[in-house]
Order: structure tokens, then C-alpha cells, then sequence
């Protein structure tokens, strides 16, 4: 019997094109997961997840969604799943989903952080994981001024990484939220999802009024711009994580 199931997984994206299935590479998460449960179940099986982080973003609670005819209780699916996967990439949960769930249509809202290193010294364990910032100190209390300005529905066309877009980019962003702990700034974002480079472009605008280059109030013109050249440049991926995915 074809049964739908839900995931709970985490991984490292340094090494991946991202988490969505590419014809060109096989070097996706979200290909070397059904590759094993092709292996498992023996018939093609389509994992899809709540949300397409982009190469070099990790994760650490994102939700994908599978559908399968196997014997194998889910907790036996997940210990398989763990056998076989690289050691970059782990499954934390397998449980039995309602007929009906999707994991990237019924998710209410999703939680990024990215984290900025202050320090300009070697950061030997969280290298893959921070954006070493090596420029001039960075205003947080303006930063925190025009991410107030970008909370909320808004077109968000301007920090789209995709020119082609032709899906409606209105989303609503329920709140920025901006911190320092030590040498580390913290930039988490709420939202019911997030355009292509959405997270990374609205963090490299954000650095710019950090430094002085922007005004805080010149966020609403760019949201009105509808133009990618308007928004500041795309933050490396590697400062970004998927930390949480939630339902109602």
C-alpha cells in the first residue's frame, strides 16, 4: 500500500548544488535521498521539500515528504535512510504523514538564520557555517531600523535572485530579527517562503545600511523598484541555515 511519509532531515551544503533535483548532477540533496529510497522500496520514489535551499545553504530542520509501498516501519526507514546516506546529510525523523500533507504547500512559515563572524581571525570550526565580515563596524541599530521597513506583505521582486520569475514574488515576511553575541551578528527571518537568493540579497542590503551606504527609510523604494539592481549584493551562502519549517 502507497503510504506518505514525512521527514525530519539536516545537512551540511557546503558540498551540493542545493537541495533540488538537477539533470545535469546527481550532487543534490534532495536526488541522493531518493536515490536510496529507489534503492529501499525498488520503484522511483519523488521527495519533495518544504523549502529549495540553494547550493552551499545547510539545514538543520528542514521537512521533506515522500510516498512509498514498503513494509519497513518508519523508524526502520530512517535507520536505512542513515546507513546509506553520506555523512553529510542525516535524517533525525521518519513518521507517517496524513494522505493529504505536503510538506512544502501546507507549511505556514519558515525560519533562516544567518550568522556574520565579526573576528577577522581563523575560525577553524565554523568556517563552513559563518560569513567572515571584514568590513568597518556595522550599525546595528540602522539595520534593525530598515529591516522593520521590510517586515510585512510586500512585492519582494527587488530581492529575487531569479530575472525570470514570472510567479507572483509578493510574500509575507513576518519579522527580521537582528543580534550580536560576541563576534557573532545573527540575522534570523521569519516567513511564510522565500524567493530564490530572497534571504542572502535582503542580508547583503541589510549589511549596506550596517555600513552607511544605504538610509534604513530607503527600503520602501526599493520594495516599489521591482528591480533586482535597486538591492544590495547576494551574502555567500555559506552564512545561511534552514533552521526550522512549521505547520499549523
Amino acid at each position: 500500500m502507497l503510504r506518505n511519509y514525512r521527514m525530519l532531515i539536516q545537512y551540511d551544503g557546503t558540498r551540493y548544488n542545493g537541495w533540488q533535483r538537477l539533470g545535469d548532477t546527481p550532487n543534490t540533496i534532495q536526488h541522493k535521498l531518493e536515490a536510496i529510497l529507489e534503492r529501499m522500496t525498488g520503484a522511483p520514489c519523488e521527495v519533495h521539500g518544504a523549502g529549495r535551499t540553494d547550493a552551499g545553504v545547510h539545514a538543520r530542520g528542514q521537512v521533506a515528504q515522500f510516498r512509498a509501498d514498503t513494509e519497513l516501519t518508519p523508524e526502520e526507514i530512517c535507520s536505512y535512510l542513515n546507513e546509506y546516506l553520506p555523512d553529510d546529510i542525516g535524517v533525525l525523523l521518519v513518521s507517517y504523514a496524513s494522505p493529504r500533507f505536503h510538506s512544502r504547500y501546507n507549511a505556514s512559515e519558515k525560519y533562516y538564520l544567518y550568522r556574520i563572524a565579526l573576528k577577522k581571525e581563523a575560525h577553524v570550526f565554523d568556517r563552513k557555517y559563518v560569513y567572515v565580515y571584514r568590513g568597518g563596524e556595522l550599525d546595528l541599530q540602522a539595520m534593525r531600523s530598515a529591516a522593520q521597513l521590510l517586515e510585512g506583505r510586500h512585492d519582494f521582486r527587488s530581492f529575487c535572485g531569479n530575472p525570470h520569475m514570472k510567479k507572483s514574488t509578493v510574500r509575507t515576511l513576518r519579522a527580521i530579527e537582528i543580534s550580536q553575541k560576541g563576534d557573532e551578528i545573527d540575522l534570523a527571518f521569519y516567513g511564510e517562503g522565500f524567493l530564490q537568493y530572497m534571504v542572502r540579497i535582503l542580508v547583503g542590503t541589510l549589511l549596506e545600511v550596517g555600513e552607511g551606504k544605504r538610509a534604513p527609510d530607503s527600503m520602501p523604494s526599493i520594495l516599489e523598484a521591482r528591480q533586482r539592481t535597486e538591492a544590495g549584493p547576494t551574502a555567500p551562502a555559506r552564512g545561511l541555515t534552514l533552521m526550522e519549517v512549521r505547520y499549523h
